[in-house]
């Protein structure tokens, strides 16, 4: 059985910030209010115009990526692209980023897990990888949430929370122990109303959306019960991470440093302080961009290595939590 490992990491976020105060200009909130509530001060949104879209986003962050895992763009094999947000209804990014990098033919596809789906998407490439059937594997996290928001005070409850950006992660076969050690994936669909963009779709097409549905109830914006998912998330969190953990045979104390989805800050907080650790073994970046979604992992994981708080031989635990519910784990010996 081969290992398989990070060997390069990328990001791109837009170069529009949006603060606070910008959004309390466009509905009744605050900064006060945001920052309480969810820990985020700015975030990034796509501007007209500026040439950024879902795919175009993950073509920038996986570019970076390619050129630091030191590969040609040839030697990707396969390519896993994780959104919720794509730019077409079909066909997925996965296969644009693929025109896109010029790669004349590998397979390409897209994971639809949400805030999970960079944490789907590398278990995804890890199997491949573990099994021989490819050596290098591109997994890209991208969104564009900004365009499909309410940004009125009706949808200030989620539209303050998001904002838009792209990581990218080379894995390749590693010839030694260090790497992804597991991945650990669940999912509990009873919850599927509780955060969730029902249209369009194929249930609800778009002529119905303008002609049926109240101006209070508009299924093409997002809905999130709020307390509902806060309450899920940190037993998901924690339930996971000591799933990883136990398989392992490894101690939370062992942990050098824990990225999680970058769902809301007193998530993670709670976690840390569950966990036991310090500020120094946990990477948070909310604050600057929001809940980025299947993008919040690869932008943090890339920022922490950047920064050099993460370092060969330590013990890196990623985990994420979202809509579906779905949720997951990942650990990883640097």
């Amino acid at each position: 059985m081969y290992h398989s490992k990070i060997i390069g990491l990328g990001k791109y976020v837009p170069e529009q910030v949006v603060t606070n105060h910008d959004l309390s200009k466009l509905m009744d909130t605050s900064d006060e209010w945001i920052q309480e509530r969810t820990g985020i001060v700015e975030r990034r949104h796509i501007q007209k115009g500026d040439g950024n879209s879902t795919s175009t986003m993950g073509l920038k962050a996986a570019k970076k990526a390619i050129e630091r895992a030191g590969i040609d763009k040839e030697d990707i094999e396969l390519i896993v692209f994780a959104t919720l947000s794509p730019d077409y209804y079909f066909p997925g990014c996965g296969v644009q980023i693929q025109e896109q990098l010029g790669i004349k033919t590998c397979p390409a596809l897209d994971v639809r897990n949400q805030c999970s789906g960079f944490v789907y998407g590398i278990s995804v490439a890890d199997q491949f990888i573990k099994t021989g059937m490819y050596k290098n594997v591109l997994v890209i996290g991208s969104e564009n949430h900004s365009g499909g928001l309410d940004m009125t005070t009706r949808g200030r409850h989620v539209s303050v929370i998001f904002g838009d950006g792209a990581g990218a992660a080379i894995l390749s076969r590693s010839g030694d122990d260090s790497g992804i050690l597991s991945t650990h994936l669940h999912s509990q669909g009873e919850h599927i109303d509780e955060l969730s963009l029902r249209g369009p779709s194929t249930e609800i097409w778009v002529p119905e959306l303008i002609e049926q549905n109240p101006q209070e109830n508009i299924p093409y914006y997002p809905k999130m019960n709020g307390q509902l998912v806060f309450k899920n998330a940190v037993v998901r969190f924690s339930e996971v991470i000591h799933e990883g953990l136990k398989f392992n045979n490894l101690k939370k104390e062992e942990i050098d440093m824990f990225i999680p989805h970058q769902a809301n800050l007193r998530i993670s907080q709670f976690i840390q302080k569950k966990l036991g650790l310090g500020d120094e073994q946990v990477f948070n970046n909310i604050q600057k961009y929001g809940n980025t979604t299947a993008a919040s992992i690869p932008i943090a994981l890339t920022e922490a290595w950047e920064q050099g708080k993460i370092k060969k031989g330590d013990l890196v635990v990623l985990a994420a939590f979202g809509s579906g519910f779905t949720w997951g784990s990942v650990i990883i010996r640097w």
